[in-house]
């Protein structure tokens, strides 16, 4: 079985096509979304469409439910919160409803997907440290968990003497080992690279890859939006 896992698209369709027609060359069995399909980008109703006829399982992430009013948007920062409040205004009544039948976790198969963390992951939790995933271990009975949410790609396995070790490109699945395996950003990568990301799995083998897009197009949709600057630019930075 192959699969692939993909997270936080942020509404940014140059960048989400060219992830699946990279995915669709790697003959991927399934494909699996770990939330915030909208949010900071200009393409929400595309992208929309594109993950609900293209993936097989998706949840929900902090900003899917804060543009349709679930969540709080106080707690957002003055760029995101514009970009949500865009983003509630373009929705129509078909994406109200998608967005919000998606769930915030899934349990399937030996393995748990949740956008924020296994602690309470409807509290929007970073997971940003090996102490915290110390803490998050605790929280999942599955070998392996599929975090998105940071942005930040990387593998962390716990090995059965109860050492984490972090892994940012390529790790094997070891026998009496659990992981925790960020997928990063298709649509805002913020570890300094600012090619989308995205989890591949082939067997016992986790690889995080890469895939460049058209930031240009994404940027020119985002300025004729109007939305906020700081957003458009961090895209060619990869912050």
């Amino acid at each position: 079985m192959r699969y692939a896992v993909i997270s936080d698209v942020h509404a940014n369709l140059e960048a989400l096509n060219a992830v699946i027609k990279k995915i669709r060359e790697e003959h991927i069995d399934r494909l699996w979304f770990l939330g915030d399909i909208v949010g900071y980008g200009p393409d929400p109703l595309k992208c929309i469409e594109t993950l609900e006829k293209e993936a097989d399982v998706l949840i929900a992430g902090n900003h899917d439910q804060a543009a349709i009013g679930l969540v709080d948007i106080a707690y957002f920062n003055p760029y995101a919160r514009a970009a949500i409040e865009w983003t509630h205004d373009i929705l129509g009544d078909k994406e109200r409803a998608f967005l919000k039948q998606l769930p915030i976790k899934r349990e399937m198969d030996g393995v748990l997907l949740v956008h924020s963390t296994p602690i309470e992951p409807g509290q929007w939790h970073y997971l940003m440290s090996v102490k915290d995933a110390f803490k998050n271990f605790r929280y999942f009975k599955e070998n392996v968990c599929f975090i998105g949410h940071s942005h930040q790609p990387e593998i962390m396995e716990l090995s059965p003497d109860n050492r984490i070790t972090v892994y940012r490109e390529h790790s094997q699945i070891r026998e009496g080992h659990r992981y925790i395996i960020n997928a990063g950003s298709v649509g805002q990568p913020r570890d300094g690279n600012p090619d989308s990301a995205y989890v591949l799995i082939d067997k016992n083998s986790i690889k995080i890859n890469r895939c460049p897009y058209d930031i240009v197009s994404t940027q020119k949709k985002m300025r004729l939006a109007g939305l906020p600057a700081g957003l458009i630019d961090r895209l060619s930075r990869g912050i």
